[in-house]
């Protein structure tokens, strides 16, 4: 599923991330935005891992 780059450029102009400004989110390439919205979202990729913190076999 390849995800809609105008969708996530708009989304990003509106709110940049920090240290960004709206100027440079319409300068960035699609695969440039594609890797900033993984890498602001990766600790979601892992939401759904069950029992990973805290979890030790003795």
């Amino acid at each position: 599923m390849k995800p809609n780059i105008e969708e996530l450029r708009k989304k990003y102009m509106d709110n940049p991330p920090e240290g960004m400004t709206s100027k440079d989110i319409r300068n960035m390439s699609g695969d440039e935005l594609l890797d900033m919205d993984y890498f602001l979202n990766e600790d979601d990729l892992f939401d759904d891992e069950a029992g990973v913190e805290g979890f030790y076999i003795l």
